[in-house]
């Protein structure tokens, strides 16, 4: 009988909390339960210890990062970037700017890297990459879509996989019948009322805030050219006035414990996945993303 499908990641645990390493370590990974928990302690205590080092030795290190001007080379990208309809919509609470940053100064939330799909990145990237390559790979304009399956499991519920853990909710939305193409309903139509199910706009994208810069989407494409080499990337730059700012547009993790990234001297960042001190590789069951969705209706007289 074949074995499940696994793949490899980059786990950055140092800075997590011990309770939270010893579950990740002994639910997620494909030999978790034969794991010792006395060994994975001694190993959070000794990435842990590096850490609070880096809290004296990199102080500043994530502070004043600059965001550069982009090549003028590529400024008729950035034009393209800047007017497409999908940039426009996924910033237009808080503007972005693109510009250029350095990968290694970027405070990172994410805890995990799938290697696997980095592979697959640097397969389709090539091991040179030149600017204009590097800007596709950080701002595509072509919008690439990856592949789903959608399947009716109940009369009322509807069900989208995905290898990639991109898919998500975007939005509710309500149609009229002049917005309906094709459809032929058993009876007039008075509107059509949905979930949208899609990708993020992959735009590789950071927050501005208190002199630091926060990745808030891009990591794998990010880990992936710092690990060809390169240095610097155009990115979507978002400035926040004030952290308050980041219950708009922040990561779920940043929201919940800022202070992890914005008040520690030395706070998590992208190069700490490559610091074998710092982050360490696991074997996991390969998953794919479910978005599952469910019409609820209700009919019903009411006096006026």
């Amino acid at each position: 009988m074949p074995s499940a499908p696994t793949d490899s990641f980059a786990y950055l645990y140092a800075h997590t909390r011990l309770t939270d390493f010893l579950d990740h370590m002994t639910r997620e990974p494909v030999d978790g339960r034969a794991l010792d928990r006395d060994r994975l302690t001694a190993d959070w205590h000794a990435a842990n210890a590096r850490f609070q080092s880096l809290q004296q030795t990199e102080v500043g290190w994530a502070d004043q990062a600059t965001v550069g001007s982009i090549p003028k080379s590529l400024e008729a990208m950035v034009r393209r970037v800047a007017s497409d309809a999908i940039f426009l919509r996924s910033f237009s609470a808080v503007p972005g700017q693109i510009g250029m940053v350095e990968l290694d100064r970027l405070v990172v939330s994410q805890k995990t890297i799938n290697l696997t799909h980095v592979d697959r990145l640097k397969g389709q990237i090539g091991p040179s990459p030149d600017r204009d390559t590097i800007f596709r790979v950080c701002l595509p304009f072509d919008h690439p879509t990856p592949a789903a399956e959608v399947t009716r499991i109940e009369k009322h519920t509807f069900e989208i996989v995905s290898d990639s853990n991109d898919l998500r909710f975007l939005e509710s939305l309500a149609l009229s019948s002049e917005q309906l193409n094709g459809y032929q309903a058993s009876g007039p139509v008075v509107g059509v009322f949905g979930a949208v199910v899609g990708y993020g706009s992959n735009y590789l994208n950071a927050l501005a805030c208190e002199g630091r810069l926060v990745l808030n989407n891009g990591f794998h494409r990010a880990y992936t050219l710092r690990a060809l080499g390169v240095t610097h990337v155009p990115c979507v730059v978002q400035r926040l006035a004030r952290r308050d700012e980041l219950k708009h547009v922040g990561r779920a993790a940043v929201r919940r414990d800022p202070e992890l990234y914005f008040d520690l001297a030395r706070p998590p960042v992208l190069k700490d996945f490559f610091d074998a001190g710092l982050c360490r590789e696991v074997i996991c069951p390969r998953k794919a993303r479910h978005v599952r969705v469910t019409v609820t209706v209700e009919e019903f007289d009411e006096s006026s």
